[in-house]
């Protein structure tokens, strides 16, 4: 069994940065793309940056230049540096990824995590 857990939610003031990680856990034989997704009240659910194992990434434009998508094989572990954060970035972020197991290949979602911007 696979699990995906996301941390480093919270609350934040507008231009202040947060950092996310997720750590894929379980009988992982490899992980190929991670990625981060949110989805804001009312809402759909939308793609905010993606790396592949290869490290091609892909940003939505409203975070390219303020959030950063990283990755340490190593640990399984995929993380989201946001920076100079907005009002608009408050959402439910929640990770997504590819993973290689004894069940197969199989795309999996963290249970996600708040990331609210006020004042």
């Amino acid at each position: 069994q696979v699990q995906l857990v996301e941390s480093g939610g919270g609350l934040v003031q507008p231009g202040g940065s947060l950092r996310l990680s997720c750590a894929a856990s379980g009988s992982i034989f490899g992980i190929y793309t991670m990625a981060w997704y949110r989805q804001a009240p009312g809402n759909q659910r939308e793609l905010v940056a993606a790396l592949t194992r290869g490290g091609s990434t892909n940003y939505a434009g409203s975070v390219k230049g303020r959030f950063t998508i990283s990755r340490d094989d190593a640990k399984n572990t995929v993380y989201l540096q946001m920076n100079s954060l907005k009002f608009e970035d408050t959402a439910v972020y929640y990770c997504n990824a590819d993973v290689a197991s004894g069940r197969g290949l199989i795309n999996y979602w963290g249970q996600g995590t708040q990331v609210t911007v006020s004042s």
